[in-house]
């Protein structure tokens, strides 16, 4: 890892993440309806994958999120992908992210840009949902054996940072904070929150006291809720960690698993920026729906 990427969290200003991967993709008028979401463009159009990393440090991210957020050994085996592809698949998220950052650099060259490699929760796989519900039944245990594997496979490949995104249940995350030890990749660990609680229930507070005592894990906070759930959530986490804070939140909508579509309005600004900065936000992006424009604004409004 670049340890450069570990002074920027400290220093006098904030690092600018991406936006929605997913949206730029379908804006760019791929299909993404079926169980494998981004992740399948890993194998079919992986210049599409780059394009979209592209599109967002021109817009003034430093760091951009693999398309791995959905790519399991699990999921590509219902899919006829075996392991050892899966693995090259896995790793090819981390170096389109890096090929991005390589043709970004050439047009505009001095600006830091890093890629953290997403592990999405284990919900995430059967793409049922259940990824904004947690309490999937599985123990700690077996949770910690779904994702090291998977975890080992990314951090091989050398990213900058492990993003474990979107986590709906304190059980996971320490399931995480277990599978990370001894990669030698930092992580940051983000809630995905309604209100004051995790997606399965679990006070905020509780569930930011996992990640506190665990050194290879570098940043905590939230992504994928509301903004305004973000509001409440960036302070909380400075607090009871005494971390950097991360903090991604989509545009405002909600997902309908069911019908595979977002429904309502948004309410993503970027002059919430400015409160999550304040609050101990030292990575701020955005989530599903924030596209390149917003994080644009949001980039010019954090410099």
């Amino acid at each position: 890892m670049s340890s450069t990427f570990m002074e920027a969290l400290t220093a006098g200003s904030p690092v600018v993440l991406d936006g929605g991967l997913s949206n730029q993709l379908e804006a760019a008028g791929h299909d993404l309806s079926d169980e494998l979401w981004s992740a399948r463009l890993l194998a079919e159009r992986p210049e599409a994958i780059v394009d979209a990393h592209l599109a967002y440090y021109e817009a003034g991210a430093n760091v951009v999120i693999t398309s791995s957020y959905q790519a399991t050994f699990e999921g590509f085996a219902r899919h006829g992908v075996d392991h050892d592809r899966a693995a090259e698949l896995l790793a090819l998220s981390v170096e389109l992210g890096r090929e991005a950052a390589r043709r970004a650099e050439a047009k505009a060259p001095g600006r830091p840009l890093w890629v953290a490699a997403s592990a999405g929760p284990y919900g995430a796989m059967p793409a049922d949902g259940s990824e904004y519900r947690g309490r999937y039944g599985l123990s700690v245990e077996e949770l910690e054996r779904f994702h090291r594997p998977r975890l080992e496979v990314l951090a091989a490949a050398r990213p900058d940072a492990l993003a474990l995104e979107t986590v709906p249940d304190a059980d996971e995350a320490r399931a995480l904070v277990r599978a990370v030890r001894g990669l030698g990749v930092p992580a940051w660990l983000s809630y995905t929150v309604a209100g004051d609680r995790t997606r399965a229930g679990q006070p905020l507070a509780e569930a930011f006291e996992v990640a506190a005592g665990a050194d290879e894990i570098v940043a905590v906070g939230v992504n994928c809720c509301a903004p305004e759930d973000a509001d409440r959530a960036v302070a909380l986490a400075a607090r009871v960690t005494g971390k950097p804070v991360v903090v991604y939140p989509n545009s405002g909508e909600e997902w309908d698993a069911e019908a595979r579509a977002w429904r309502g309005r948004s309410t993503f600004s970027a002059e919430r920026v400015t409160g999550w900065q304040r609050a101990g936000a030292r990575l701020i992006g955005g989530c599903c729906r924030v596209g390149p424009d917003t994080i644009a604004e949001l980039a010019v409004r954090l410099a």
